[in-house]
């Protein structure tokens, strides 16, 4: 059974003037689409092509020969989370999640200080992410591909940090892309499903 490319949960224009049309356009009909391609091309008539998406990474990961595998697999993964944790001006968080931001952080604005580093920090292409590790919240940051999942860690949120999910629209300014993220961009009801989900586990 073939990986499909995900439509966007919205349409273009939805997170303008935060993301340009143009932006969304170019990352999820081209970017995300050629992972798609090519991960669909890298497992045909392989043990993983009839595994789920999750499976693939996890098989993948530690694995050199199947480098190529887990690389697209995972930016499909990455970019399908990336576009449901988008949603312009969600406010907040509030309830369970709120509090243990609080309590994980000291405030709001020490996760978003935190995020904000980690993303602009991370040399070349990757991410930021909020993860739940053993009942514990962390910021971290992951080169190129990787997924938090293969150490073991649940994905709350993440901001894609390669150059084509920002440089249409904020240039080589990364710290402004980030916070504009942080500030506007963020739907916290996934994030909150997310937690509530991972939680309970």
């Amino acid at each position: 059974m073939a990986f499909e490319l995900p439509p966007l949960p919205y349409d273009y224009k939805s997170l303008e003037p935060f993301i340009s049309a143009q932006t969304l356009e170019f990352h999820h009909d081209k970017h995300h689409a050629g992972y798609v391609t090519n991960l669909n091309n890298l497992v045909k008539g392989t043990d993983l092509e009839n595994k789920t998406l999750e499976e693939v990474i996890l098989a993948s990961a530690k694995d050199s020969s199947k480098a190529g595998i887990f690389n697209n697999a995972a930016q499909v993964w990455n970019h399908t989370f990336y576009w449901n944790g988008l949603k312009k001006n969600s406010g907040s968080p509030t309830g369970e999640l709120a509090e243990k931001i609080n309590a994980s952080f000291g405030s709001l604005d020490e996760f978003k200080n935190q995020f904000k580093q980690a993303g602009a920090t991370q040399f070349g292409s990757g991410y930021a992410w909020l993860v739940l590790d053993k009942g514990e919240l962390k910021v971290i940051k992951t080169p190129n591909a990787a997924n938090p999942m293969t150490d073991g860690q649940t994905p709350l949120l993440t901001a894609d940090v390669w150059e084509h999910a920002y440089y249409l629209d904020y240039q080589n300014r990364r710290p402004d892309y980030l916070q504009t993220f942080l500030d506007n961009l963020i739907n916290w009801d996934f994030v909150a499903e997310q937690y509530a989900h991972a939680a309970k586990y």
